[in-house]
């Protein structure tokens, strides 16, 4: 009897490991047409294949992460109805799936995190954009993309508030018509409010770009966005020196990314001209 038991036992045993071997293949067939839908641009498509290789094998990152994609995929960026919202929201709760499963995948977590980060901020939620982007920071510290993102992050809403209070002031003509770029100084009391809400953002934001060029000195939007920056901190200075500088930095670092843009323009159509 007790032999009997033992023979039945393996039997059970052989049963679930070949019904486990048997999901496994199912998931790859999914996982397969799943990605064949993704190319010709099916993506509602592709997700009943990605979630049916999922539900396979729970243990199978990869159809979680291509799950994730293509829901990514079904967001149109600015859209406000409500079926978009919820498209994007599915996209951030399936790449959370992957970064809880992604723990000794580096590379999948971090896409994941990345992705999450791009949704958000596509999504116009900028502090959790943020949230995400310094949560790269941590996890790959040299890499220079969430240093320039924070820039970017912060420099979004400084310049929609100045932006409106300039609105609300009747400030937006050029103090000098010879020099169209540059707007007449706040008064002393909007300045101060401007600065008070927008004065740390300017500095962790101009504080993140120069990290990201120190990790990656020809990174050209950084460049962009230093000189953006730069124009948002003269809108703070009390001091009319300070400002005519501030703006003269911003200039220099735009001409810069503009003439790097340029070389790797010339650099890409010498190079295709090649081939």
């Amino acid at each position: 009897m007790k032999r009997d038991k033992l023979i039945w036992a393996g039997v059970a045993l052989l049963l679930a490991a070949a019904c486990s071997g048997c999901n496994k293949l199912k998931a790859r067939d999914q996982i397969n047409k799943g990605v064949l839908a993704f190319k010709n641009a099916q993506f509602a498509q592709a997700v009943e294949h990605f979630q049916k290789a999922a539900s396979f094998d729970p243990t199978m990152l990869n159809a979680r992460l291509f799950l994730a994609t293509a829901l990514a995929q079904q967001y149109v960026v600015g859209g406000t109805d409500a079926a978009n919202i919820q498209m994007g929201n599915r996209a951030i709760q399936a790449y959370q799936d992957v970064v809880k499963m992604a723990q000794n995948n580096t590379t999948a977590m971090t896409t994941a995190i990345g992705s999450i980060g791009n949704l958000y901020y596509n999504m116009r939620n900028f502090d959790q954009a943020k949230v995400y982007q310094e949560r790269l920071m941590k996890i790959e510290p040299n890499d220079p993309d969430p240093y320039y993102w924070i820039g970017v992050l912060d420099w979004t809403p400084c310049y929609a508030r100045d932006a409106a209070l300039r609105a609300q002031l009747n400030l937006t003509r050029p103090k000098n018509p010879a020099q169209p770029d540059v707007l007449p100084p706040l008064p002393k009391k909007a300045r101060e409010e401007l600065t008070a809400q927008n004065g740390s953002l300017v500095d962790e934001g101009i504080q993140n770009l120069n990290k990201a060029i120190e990790l990656r000195p020809n990174y050209a939007n950084v460049y962009t966005y230093l000189n953006l920056l730069y124009r948002q901190k003269a809108e703070l200075e009390a001091d009319p020196d300070a400002r005519t500088a501030d703006l003269q930095r911003a200039n220099d670092f735009f001409n810069k990314g503009l003439a790097l843009m340029k070389a790797a323009a010339a650099t890409k159509a010498k190079a295709s001209h090649a081939s």
